[in-house]
Parts: C-alpha cells; sequence; structure tokens
C-alpha cells in the first residue's frame, strides 16, 4: 500500500508532457551515478546492414569473462540480451549501465545491452530493426563471444519489453533464428492510452503514478511513421492474430501502472496460443521500478522470479 504522503509526491512529480530535449536531459543525470558497481565491462558493436550498433556487454566475474570465450576458445556462455526502456525516446546503455551490471551479478550470465537508435530522430521501425539485427547475429553464430542459443533469453524493460516481444515475433515469422525464452518487465504491448483503451489499469494508474496516459499517448506519437504503425503487429504485439510458437515467457507487471493489465493480456494470449507463460505482478510496485538498487524489495523479487525462469 502506497502511503498518502509518497501518493501526494507522486501526483506532483506525475505531469506535464513529453519534452524529447528536457527527459533525455533527466534522463542522463543517471550517467553521474557516483557509486558504480563493478563489473567486468566490454563496449563492442554489431553491423544492422551498414549502421554499426553499439552494445555493451556485462560480465558477472572475470571467470564468466574467460568463460563466454572471449579468445574463441571457452564454452559457450548463457546470456540475455537487453533492450532498455525509455518510450523509445530517451534512456541508454549508459543511464542502463547499474541496471545491466546488477543484472549480471544476479543472473551470472553474460548480459548484452544494446544501444538502438531512438526516436523521434529514427521512428518505428528502425529501433526495431537494430534489435533484430543483435538478436540474428547472437543467435545465428555471428557474434565474436561463443555464446549458447539455446540459453540466451531476449530481455526487455517497458519500451524494450515492447521491442523484445516484437523481436521474438520477428524471428518466429522470418524463420531466421528461434528464441527459446523471453522476459518482459512491465512491456507496453498496446497502441491506444486514451480514454478508448479497454485496460482498466490505464483509467486507474494513468495519472499520478509517474508515468502517466498521456505520456504513453506523447511516446507512441514520438515512436510511430504514421498513425496506420498502430495497426502493426511490431509496432503492438498484443495485435497479433496468432501468437502460436512462441518462445517460452516470463511476464513481470507493477501493480500501479497503467501498463498493468496489457501485459498480463498479452501473457495470457500467449498462454492460450500454447506457449509456456509465467505472470507475476509485483505488489506496491510503480512502473520503473526495475531500475532501482537491488535493496529495494520489489527488485529482489523480480530477480527471485527472473533466476527461477532461466534455471
Amino acid at each position: 500500500m502506497i502511503s498518502k504522503p509518497m501518493k501526494a509526491i507522486l501526483r506532483a512529480l506525475s505531469y506535464g508532457d513529453i519534452e524529447v530535449d528536457a527527459s533525455r536531459r533527466l534522463a542522463d543525470l543517471k550517467k553521474l551515478d557516483p557509486v558504480r558497481i563493478l563489473c567486468r565491462k566490454l563496449d563492442a558493436e554489431i553491423y544492422n546492414g551498414d549502421y554499426k550498433i553499439p552494445i555493451r556487454l556485462y560480465f558477472a566475474s572475470e571467470e564468466e569473462m574467460k568463460k563466454a570465450g572471449a579468445a574463441g576458445d571457452g564454452p559457450p556462455a548463457p546470456a540475455l540480451l537487453f533492450f532498455h526502456g525509455g518510450g523509445w525516446v530517451t534512456e541508454s546503455v549508459e543511464t542502463y549501465d547499474r541496471v545491466c551490471a546488477r543484472m549480471a551479478q544476479a543472473t551470472g550470465h553474460l548480459v548484452i545491452s544494446v544501444e538502438y537508435r531512438l526516436a523521434p530522430e529514427h521512428r518505428f521501425p528502425v529501433g526495431l530493426k537494430d534489435c533484430y539485427a543483435a538478436a540474428r547475429a547472437l543467435y545465428t553464430g555471428h557474434f565474436f563471444l561463443n555464446t549458447d542459443p539455446e540459453r540466451t533469453t531476449v530481455m526487455g524493460d517497458s519500451a524494450g519489453g515492447n521491442l523484445a516481444a516484437a523481436v521474438c515475433m520477428m524471428a518466429r515469422d522470418t524463420g531466421e533464428f528461434r528464441v527459446r525464452q523471453q522476459i518482459l518487465i512491465y512491456p507496453a504491448v498496446n497502441y491506444c492510452y486514451t480514454e478508448e483503451s479497454e485496460y482498466f489499469s490505464v483509467r486507474e494508474n494513468g495519472e499520478n503514478y509517474l508515468l502517466t496516459a498521456k505520456k504513453m499517448e506523447d511516446y507512441l506519437n514520438l515512436y510511430q511513421s504514421s498513425p496506420k504503425d498502430r495497426e502493426n503487429p511490431y509496432f503492438a504485439p498484443i495485435l497479433a492474430k496468432d501468437l502460436r510458437g512462441m518462445p517460452r515467457t516470463l511476464i513481470l507487471t507493477a501493480e500501479y501502472d497503467p501498463l498493468r493489465d496489457e501485459g498480463e493480456a498479452y501473457g495470457q494470449r500467449l498462454r492460450d496460443a500454447g506457449n509456456e507463460v509465467e505472470i507475476h505482478r509485483i505488489p506496491d510496485a510503480l512502473h520503473g521500478f526495475f531500475a532501482l538498487g537491488i535493496q529495494f524489495l520489489h527488485v529482489r523479487e523480480s530477480f527471485g522470479y527472473i533466476n527461477r525462469f532461466l534455471l
């Protein structure tokens, strides 16, 4: 239960529209993190055609770095291919540095964080194609580390959860590679956050909880190339008519989040199509909680679910 004083603070912070430059400057404050998590890292690139996609790799330890086969002779490493959130418009590998370092340590997996191109400079489907190119390189053996496709998981939070879901759907549709499992953290899988939305959480939590329904509409308007994109399942995965043959899936949602019900509905649709799915709602949590420190109860609870899923 969120206390009345905290609700007042959240209400005061939940205002305004999305102004791209100001939102990016606010997100960039995370780069000033004074307490960096000690973690082995490596910056590299993956090609999407002629474009070089920056990526950052996180190793839980020196030993895990050697196991990943940086020299090409180690055993295959389990990996998390991660797409950050930020409404397709803000955030970066750098602002998610602490999140990914903690993820590597908490799971014992190699974490590969992708610097996909952002809207509105690069609208749908540019960022999605960057993410797909990174996944294709990883799953088809065109990656410079020795990773194990059978133990590689596609993962993302919020807008990154949207991209993860779309990448997995695109992989199934093209047949270029097979994704065995995906983890979607409070994913944005729908196309409408106005009063016309069919999901109760948009009305229940669409104001006063930091991420608002109005901001989600702003993000979609910045991400789309045209209004017709909102009819595309790769833009809004919940629109897919056929969800058979999708990966084993873990979905985590937050109680006080306008995206809560659509994430759970997407999980139920995956389950109804015959896929193996776990859905867990984190009580009292707000959208964005996964970026908090490991000491937060919601984050520890999430890693409990994630690590059981990865076994």
